[in-house]
């Protein structure tokens, strides 16, 4: 199958382009084939964010009368406050003290992110795009380049899709079908944060040349509560305990906490734990269930009829405006997380994730139509004599727009953090007030997340007290308010990698303590006695546990893991995420 456009995720960013690309065919005259392909059984099952949304890109795309009477724009935020959390005290930052991205009240709504791609991709359909959700992308395709022999490429020409129905044995079943290749003159990666396409992608046209890209694992539960223990538009930012609670001068795990109000009955809360955290006996689970015992905290869930009635998990990107890579390659380009263009400290990505989409779709259209004659939505086939198009104008356009503003004003915050907690949150104000990305100077990050762990003798262990069951949970309790489920009779789509096998078998446990049983918040990873009392431990994968949250391909030691897709539909089934 051949498209002048190939989407790969129907997220914010991907459902954008998308449907500024059609916009374009409208406004032209000139129509190009479209299609978005998504590993969810539905547009916004693998949907989550938190989300306090700034409208500025979706305005800029579909107009304000349209997003103004968007149905799930219902809840302006009405409160904004920010927590310094002791154990069991609490210090509101005054609000002229907060930078100015902090702020959102008249500015912005709290929605489910799940539900607005929803939307998103019926206006791509009624637009006229193809939207193919339950299709896992699971190859790049290449064309080879000069060299065939040493394995270089010169171009992407599209992805294959994954094979339904292998056993796990690795046999095909009676339900076997091939995957499908599908081609197009360009292919745009929308996969989010830590996209297995993207990330090949970066490895092979060695995109990535500036500071190493960081990450933050979000975890979030939504609650319903009666209508009378909700405040619409309460919007609450925490910094402090549990995360920060030694001396707060020296370096403490990055992150905080949030708990968002929605009519008519929701809470959104949630915690983002920095991945580039020291101690291998930290849970990023457990400090979520901690957190929502301290005093302030709990107050939001002490009705007797308050629920959690959803619960999921996503890496996110934290590096920020040096870590963004190279955009484009000859045959596509990335655009919205799998580029990496969050703002960590605004706390906000899907605005700057709209705008990269659009900026990527017009300058597809205008190069793909630059030469009518190799149209696809007019001949219905490639030209094999059309070279690959690189488009450069993308990158350029992505410089000068606000994203790359916004993100330059707070370009050394997050990597501040690194000098300790006292010192991160004072040069994050004064750089939000002052300095505005004017500095001289550019903290670096080299050192990869996985890399940032200690050994487990240089730490203390951490001990959490047992849930209750009504406030706090245990992991599998929550696990299945993901909705998650993947067909038990496939090969695991979490793959050791045959270079680093001995870690897992010699490294993990040994020398770390075996991290993975503690910051996958889905259960994935086990450490089982082997059989016959042999004192070593086997690492078990329960890959049918996966949100595809994507945390352990980068938290790992060493990154031993692959993570690669599952059969399209498999993973989590966010509702209202």
């Amino acid at each position: 199958m051949a498209y002048d456009v190939l989407i790969v995720g129907g997220g914010p960013a991907g459902l954008s382009a998308a449907i500024r690309l059609k916009q374009l065919s409208i406004e032209k005259d000139q129509d190009l084939s479209v299609c978005v392909v998504e590993k969810g059984n539905e547009i916004g099952a693998h949907i989550l964010s938190g989300n306090v949304f700034d409208p500025r890109g979706l305005k800029e795309l579909l107009g304000d009368d349209v997003v103004n009477e968007m149905d799930i724009f219902d809840t302006p935020v009405s409160h904004d406050s920010f927590l310094l959390l002791s154990k069991e005290k609490s210090f509101e930052v005054p609000h002229l003290l907060l930078p100015s991205q902090l702020k959102n009240v008249g500015k912005n709504f709290i929605i489910s992110l799940s539900q607005l791609c929803r939307k998103l991709g019926e206006k791509a359909e009624e637009l006229g795009v193809e939207v193919y959700p339950g299709f896992s992308a699971s190859e790049v395709l290449y064309s080879s380049g000069a060299g065939e022999s040493s394995g270089s490429v010169s171009s992407v020409y599209g992805i294959a899709t994954r094979d339904v129905g292998i056993g796990k044995d690795g046999t095909p079943k009676e339900t076997f079908e091939r995957g499908m290749e599908l081609h197009a003159r360009q292919t745009l990666f929308a996969e989010g944060a830590r996209g297995s396409c993207s990330e090949d992608i970066i490895k092979k046209f060695g995109l990535r040349t500036g500071n190493s890209q960081t990450y933050g694992l979000g975890i979030k539960e939504v609650w319903e509560v009666p209508e009378e223990g909700i405040q619409p538009g309460f919007v609450q930012h925490t910094l402090g305990w549990p995360l920060q609670q030694e001396s707060l001068m020296k370096r403490q795990p990055f992150g905080g906490s949030f708990i968002y109000h929605q009519k008519p009955n929701l809470i959104h809360v949630g915690m983002v734990v920095g991945l580039d955290y020291e101690n291998p006996y930290l849970n990023p689970y457990k400090e979520f269930q901690r957190w929502k015992t301290h005093p302030e905290i709990r107050k939001h869930f002490e009705h007797e009829k308050a629920q959690c009635i959803s619960y999921g998990a996503r890496v996110l990107n934290e590096g920020g405006y040096h870590s963004i890579p190279k955009l484009t390659f000859p045959g596509g380009a990335l655009i919205g997380c799998s580029a990496g263009f969050l703002n960590s400290i605004k706390i906000k990505g899907t605005h700057t994730a709209i705008k990269s989409g659009m900026v990527a779709a017009e300058a597809a259209f205008e190069q793909l139509t630059a030469d009518v004659s190799n149209i696809v939505a007019e001949s219905g086939e490639i030209n094999s004599e059309e070279p690959a198009l690189e488009l450069t104008s993308y990158e350029q356009g992505m410089e000068k727009s606000w994203v790359y503003e916004e993100l330059h004003q707070v370009r050394n915050c997050n990597a501040a953090f690194h000098y300790g907690f006292i010192p991160g949150l004072l040069y994050s104000g004064i750089a939000a007030h002052v300095l505005k990305g004017k500095e001289p100077w550019t903290f670096r990050n080299n050192k990869s997340d996985s890399d940032q762990t200690l050994a487990a003798e240089k730490c203390e262990e951490i001990q959490y007290e047992s849930p209750d069951g009504v406030l706090t949970f245990d992991l599998l309790t929550n696990l299945q308010r993901s909705g998650t489920y993947h067909d038990d009779d496939q090969p695991a789509h979490l793959r050791i990698k045959e270079n680093l096998a001995e870690v897992p078998k010699f490294t993990s446990m040994q020398t770390f303590a075996a991290p993975e049983t503690r910051f996958c918040p889905a259960g994935v990873y086990e450490y089982i006695e082997n059989e016959g009392g042999n004192a070593e431990e086997k690492l078990v994968i329960n890959a049918q546990n996966c949100v595809h949250c994507k945390c352990c391909s980068i938290k790992m030691p060493s990154e031993y893991i692959d993570w690669t897709v599952p059969e399209g539909g498999g993973g989590p089934q966010y509702q209202v995420m």
